[in-house]
């Protein structure tokens, strides 16, 4: 039960740098890709020979 003291503190430390690490990704826009996979999935456009 003693283990409990110092992995307690140190999960809510990991928890709380994941989600400052989200914040600071959300903040320098990291997720905004606004021509990205979702779009291109879905254009006409396909090369069946790449360039090598």
């Amino acid at each position: 039960m003693a283990i409990l003291t110092f992995l307690i503190p140190v999960s809510l430390f990991l928890g709380g740098l994941g989600l400052a690490a989200f914040f600071w990704a959300m903040k320098t826009k990291q997720f905004d890709d606004p021509e990205g996979d979702a779009n291109r999935i879905l254009t006409k456009d396909w090369d069946d020979r790449p360039k090598p």
